[in-house]
């Protein structure tokens, strides 16, 4: 978790923003193909940082085989223009893509 302008949030271990897509569902990712170019899943099984709800973590098998991180029953993603820790550019991308709260919610502010 990471306090940011738009409240505490779920990141990586390394601080970047994790994402979440509107169109996907519970361990089901709708961004494929060039979608995957700009919003890159992150891939393994998740570890619980400090804040994170351990049991919103999760993960799935990808149509292409990799294993993908949930949280929530949400797939994350990152977003290929935040560059560094703390950005949050990626929030409300095509009102469709969010950061998400420790409990597992879109923040769509």
């Amino acid at each position: 978790m990471s306090d940011t302008s738009l409240g505490s949030i779920v990141v990586d271990g390394t601080g970047m923003t994790l994402y979440m897509f509107t169109k996907d569902a519970p361990d089901t990712s709708a961004c494929e193909g060039d979608c995957l170019v700009k919003w890159p899943p992150l891939l393994g099984k998740p570890k619980a940082g400090a804040g994170v709800d351990d049991s919103k973590l999760g993960s799935f098998t990808r149509k292409d085989g990799r294993e993908q991180a949930t949280y929530n029953g949400w797939p994350l993603y990152y977003w290929f223009n935040d560059k560094a820790k703390g950005d949050t550019t990626g929030q409300n991308v095509g009102s469709v893509w969010f950061v998400l709260d420790r409990d597992g919610n879109p923040i769509k502010k």
